[in-house]
């Protein structure tokens, strides 16, 4: 039984990225130490009509424990019983969407919309909290624009409506993922709730996430698209909060190792070809900054075959541990 994020060790949890958060690609971020992840963002909507895509977020196995479940919606009692779905398909802890800024969530009066509404704010948390045994948290933006910073106000009516945690995301919803993030709006909603505050935005390397912390004092970190490519940035973040700093990047071989076998779940999880056209932008990141990645970069858009594409990745590795054994010789 998951008894809420004040009983997790670990203080490094993976944010649910829109297309990218799916059961192989959290295993792997557990593989490293992420001590909780959460699934894609997940329509209220979708799961109370009960369409088989939306269900297909909530995938899931025994390993991928604890599991956060995030939904958006703006209707209370859509929200209620897509929460109770959710806890019915092994739900650990059910996340409101209330930051999200995309064009297409905000125009039905959902995610960071309702950071205009605060008394919407506070029905949904009260209504999705008595409505499941399992811990509620929200997600929220510093506010809908720079002349709006709210975040304060709507993480307090959050934690008087019954929720057990909230995440910070520090932007405003105008800024979308541009600009860099108002560490300062952690802090201060940090020091007005007694719940715990998770902090995201902006930790792009282990020493981020522990920077936060100490700037912010949030109880843990969130980290997006800092994991894109590099999910061992979760064992980095645990040996630094155990200030023990080296050895948490993969040489060659084990980064070889580790595409490989995220590509393999992916495959066992749906059809190759769905498989290949999906797994392609996660080739793209891990290979980033790597000596000759361009070329093969450039290469791989080009395939659509998923055995070209892994022909190519074998190739790939092949000259650049190659090219290491002849500079150490």
């Amino acid at each position: 039984m998951f008894d809420g994020i004040d009983s997790l060790r670990g203080r490094a949890f993976l944010a649910p990225l829109a297309g990218i958060s799916n059961l192989p690609f959290r295993l792997i971020a557990r593989s490293f130490g992420c001590a909780l992840a959460y699934t894609e963002m997940v329509s209220a909507n979708g799961l109370t009509r009960n369409t088989e895509k939306t269900f297909e977020y909530l995938q899931s196995c025994a390993e991928d424990k604890p599991l956060g479940v995030q939904i958006f919606g703006a209707d209370p009692q859509s929200l209620v019983r897509a929460a109770c779905i959710a806890c019915e398909h092994g739900a650990d802890l059910i996340d409101v969407n209330m930051g999200c800024p995309v064009k297409k969530v905000i125009k039905t009066g959902a995610g960071a919309m309702l950071m205009k509404d605060p008394g919407a704010v506070g029905r949904i948390v009260a209504a999705v909290k008595k409505a499941v045994p399992i811990p509620v948290t929200v997600k929220i933006r510093s506010g809908w624009n720079r002349g709006s910073i709210n975040a304060v106000e709507i993480a307090r009516i959050a934690a008087d409506a019954g929720a057990d945690a909230v995440a910070v995301h520090g932007r405003t919803a105008d800024q979308g993922y541009s600009g860099t993030a108002d560490w300062k709006v952690i802090a201060a909603v940090k020091e007005a709730l007694r719940i715990p505050v998770i902090g995201n935005g902006d930790i792009w390397q282990p020493q981020d996430a522990v920077k936060m912390m100490v700037q912010t004092s949030c109880d843990a970190v969130m980290v997006g698209r800092g994991a894109l490519g590099n999910p061992w940035i979760f064992a980095g973040i645990n040996q630094m909060l155990d200030r023990n700093p080296g050895g948490w990047m993969p040489d060659l071989r084990q980064r070889y190792e580790i595409i490989k076998k995220h590509w393999s779940m992916e495959a066992e999880l749906c059809d190759s070809r769905v498989a290949a056209r999906k797994f392609r932008k996660h080739l793209l990141w891990y290979t980033k900054g790597l000596e000759g990645s361009s070329c093969f970069r450039n290469l791989v858009s080009a395939r659509s075959d998923g055995k070209n594409m892994l022909d190519e990745l074998d190739k790939y590795f092949r000259s650049l541990t190659e090219d290491s054994i002849k500079i150490m010789t």
